[in-house]
């Protein structure tokens, strides 16, 4: 019945009004996602919340422009009723853009962030100076140390701890022999390689005033790093682990009789050298490892006339195919490089990795808990892990001679 007495503006006003609540709802509905512990697509949600913000301002403009078209139709002056500013709903997260800016600014000119965006959050800590919007944090992510390339090579086994695991080290050998004649008896000797029980542990604890005002990202991020944490922990055992309270590293293990070389001068005749030590035998899985500046340094070997001997092949999709005479290469940082590396110790290796079991009694799990002496939240991960090589004839070491 109030209809004929509306102008066409606040008839827009009104008609608009419910789908500004509506995206509130949807917001308020996304915030309580991400405090949740359940698990959601995060990609999927902020690309949902901007397109809330940006449809929001879309209808908040068109508000606007529609109140000043009133205002001077037919040259009359109209009083535009306006609205407490405090109860308006507006998006101030940090992801929003107005946040981000400030950010920019406390960040390069030292600008502290208006109050109004820091409402309603737990931000007045002097512990950190501001919360790092969700965009930025993602980028910083992506600049993490590089891992992730020994694990996925290894044989893995899930072993009962404590469990002999028989190898055997001596094959029988067949013999020709004469029409009625028999052959020797051979004895076929066994080993046995056992797994103990080490325990990987890496927790984090956060203070509950920043795990409070930390953004919605924050949980997965610093899961993810305790994760690359303990992966890196791992790699670094399998390749020079000692053994004790850990898995015995590839290094450790000595290599069979002229499998180990030293090495004066990276050059055409180390490879030859190398490639001669390995068996023949060992041939088909076995790999180069090294770091990316020793094979940089191979790569720049280059004949009587300065032209490189080694050519890099840029397989599918331009990404290099890394390749010493046609084997391939791992490139890691868990070994010195030749240049840095000092006398006597390794710096490149050839091996199979299959030939290297680790055994996960106890896979990785992540927990969160609070400290209630310190109320503190701790993110903590554990694993229990042992490794050793099995077969170790397929090693060849390079080490830097004096």
């Amino acid at each position: 019945w109030i209809t004929p007495y509306l102008t066409t503006a606040q008839l827009q006003f009104f008609g608009k009004k419910g789908r500004l609540e509506e995206i509130q709802e949807r917001k308020a509905e996304i915030r309580s996602l991400l405090e949740g512990d359940e698990k959601v697509n995060l990609d999927e949600l902020e690309e949902e919340l901007r397109t809330l913000n940006e449809e929001q301002e879309e209808i908040e403009k068109r508000q606007r422009i529609m109140e000043g078209l009133e205002a001077v139709k037919d040259g009359e002056a109209r009083t535009i009723e306006t609205f407490n500013s405090q109860t308006e709903q507006r998006e101030s997260g940090s992801d929003s853009i107005e946040y981000r800016k400030a950010f920019m600014n406390y960040v390069l000119k030292g600008e502290q962030i208006p109050t109004e965006l820091r409402a309603d959050a737990v931000t007045y800590t002097t512990d950190v100076g501001s919360v790092i919007p969700e965009t930025v944090l993602n980028r910083i992510v992506e600049k993490l140390e590089a891992t992730g390339m020994i694990l996925p090579l290894v044989t893995r086994t899930a072993i009962k701890g404590g469990v002999s695991v028989p190898t055997a080290s001596v094959k029988p050998v067949a013999t020709w022999v004469a029409e009625g004649a028999g052959s020797d008896k051979q004895k076929k000797t066994t080993g046995s390689i056992q797994f103990a029980y080490h325990k990987l542990r890496c927790a984090v604890a956060v203070s509950l005033e920043v795990d409070t005002m930390a953004l919605a990202v924050f949980e997965s991020t610093l899961i993810n790093n305790v994760v690359e944490a303990m992966t890196k922990a791992l790699e670094q055992a399998i390749i020079s682990g000692d053994g004790n309270g850990k898995p015995k590293g590839i290094l450790t293990e000595t290599p069979a009789d002229g499998q180990a070389l030293d090495v004066s001068k990276i050059d055409y005749q180390t490879l030859i050298d190398a490639e001669a030590a390995l068996p023949l035998e060992y041939e088909a899985g076995a790999v180069w490892t090294m770091t990316k500046k020793t094979f940089m340094a191979f790569q720049g070997i280059t004949d009587q006339n300065g032209q490189p001997i080694a050519r890099v092949n840029f397989g599918i999709g331009g990404k290099p195919e890394r390749t010493l005479l046609g084997r391939p290469v791992v490139l890691c940082n868990y070994v010195d490089s030749f240049a840095t590396a000092d006398a006597g110790s390794p710096f490149a290796f050839l091996f199979n990795y299959s030939d290297y079991i680790l055994n996960t009694n106890y896979q990785m799990g992540v927990k969160k808990y609070e400290d209630n002496e310190t109320d503190d939240m701790v993110t903590k991960a554990i694993m229990i892990v042992d490794g050793k090589v099995v077969e170790k004839n397929s090693l060849v070491v390079l080490k830097k001679a004096a």
